[in-house]
């Protein structure tokens, strides 16, 4: 079990470090521009790594489409749905509302893997997710200017990557290569990017300021996903989901230290407690 958590952990760390070096890149171009330009970079690198990495020993036709079937969703779909929520409510309400992607986790590994549902999993993911609601929401919001029915977007993008981290699980139960979990997967959501980006029809290019970040934060978070799926291979839904949830922590702690655009208030420590608490606790039980 430590050695999953190990493994989330350092995945949660290379999506907290995307976080700002996506930050960087929005000065220059969209969400969805920086997706095209990171998706298919990533891709090639999990292709250009393939002879050397890629096990196709276990080979599993089955796990191969459960992977496939992830990559339609999953990194794409999610980014796409971010991207429109971030657009109609900002990115306060969207970050907040994503944070409920263990509940969703936590529930599709006990109704599909039959996972058991223990007091150490319902109180740690519990912790977590009102420590990222306590660190992510601001006070400082604007009053709603956008239609109720928006807040569905973000709470679509959460369940659906929750259903992404379980049927990678049940798929990495008959083929056991995380590798090839992202290569397919992958493959995949940068054909669905790069058709999005096209159906929008002609566009103005993104700024070349902007290619460097994306690319970095195609590797970050492609890096992180491969680590996520080590992590899944060989720990549970309920305590990797939440560990992964964590990432907000480590984002905060980069803006510290690189950008110094945020500050260490009481809400973010209570966060960071309660967020810490709630590893603690899916560690202990």
């Amino acid at each position: 079990m430590l050695e999953s958590a190990l493994w989330a952990v350092a995945a949660a760390a290379g999506l907290g470090a995307a976080m700002i070096t996506t930050r960087l890149g929005l000065r220059y171009a969209t969400p969805v521009a920086g997706a095209a330009i990171g998706v298919p970079s990533t891709t090639l690198l999990f292709w250009c790594l393939a002879p050397f990495v890629l096990d196709t020993e276990g080979f599993n036709l089955a796990a191969a489409g459960i992977f496939a079937l992830v990559g339609l969703f999953f990194p794409a779909a999610v980014t796409l749905l971010t991207y429109t929520g971030n657009q109609r409510m900002g990115p306060i309400i969207t970050s907040s509302v994503s944070c409920t992607t263990p509940m969703f986790a936590l529930l599709g590994a006990i109704l599909f893997l039959g996972e058991a549902l223990t007091a150490g999993n319902a109180l740690g993911t519990a912790a977590i997710v009102l420590g990222m609601l306590v660190l992510t929401w601001r006070g400082d919001a604007r009053p709603r200017d956008w239609p109720l029915w928006a807040i569905v977007l973000p709470f679509a993008a959460a369940a659906i990557r929750a259903l992404a981290q379980v049927l990678t699980k049940a798929g990495l139960a008959l083929w056991g290569s995380p590798y090839a979990a992202g290569l397919i997967g992958y493959s995949v959501s940068a054909v669905v990017i790069l058709l999005a980006v096209r159906s929008r029809g002609p566009r103005q290019p993104a700024d070349r300021r902007a290619t460097p970040w994306f690319v970095a934060t195609g590797m970050l978070n492609g890096g992180s996903v491969f680590l996520m799926y080590v992590a899944l291979a060989r720990g549970k839904v309920s305590l990797v989901s939440p560990i992964i949830a964590t990432y907000p922590l480590f984002t905060l702690a980069l803006s510290l230290l690189l950008l110094r655009q945020d500050r260490v208030t009481p809400r973010v420590a209570a966060g960071a407690v309660l967020t810490v608490a709630g590893v603690a606790v899916l560690l202990a039980f």
